[in-house]
């Protein structure tokens, strides 16, 4: 009986182990975006910033309702990249992607998009109203 349990306990260790080490491990490192936006009543002005990234050119790509806009894409500096998203003249002279002064309806997604087209981080925010 004893011979029985000890093999008994060897070969459920044995298929935890197998499972446990075959679970996905959520990288500690994974890429992060922040996503900020603020609607006045003649301005839409959104920001995408992505940290912990590889090395590479990402574009960010945001939604709002059933408005979409999309960046240029931009190369890494270190680990990060940043977009800015504007309806404002002078802003988009300084390199903000130009959209609509009317782009945010209440809620913006913010995505950021790697080389290969695969979205490696997004986010939803909730704009402020001035």
């Amino acid at each position: 009986m004893k011979l029985s349990m000890i093999k008994t306990s060897t070969a459920l260790a044995a298929v935890l182990t197998v499972f446990a080490t075959s679970l996905p491990v959520a990288d500690a490192n994974a890429a992060g975006i922040r996503v900020e936006c603020e609607k006045r009543a003649n301005r839409s002005k959104v920001s995408v910033d992505g940290t912990n990234l590889v090395a590479g050119n990402y574009t960010a790509k945001i939604i709002s309702g059933s408005n979409t806009k999309k960046s240029a894409p931009k190369s890494t500096t270190g680990d990060e990249v940043e977009f800015d998203f504007d309806s404002d003249p002078g802003d988009v002279a300084a390199g903000a992607t130009r959209i609509s002064r009317n782009f945010i309806h209440g809620t913006v997604t913010g995505q950021l998009i790697n080389e290969n087209g695969f979205t490696v981080a997004q986010s939803t925010r909730t704009c402020r109203s001035r």
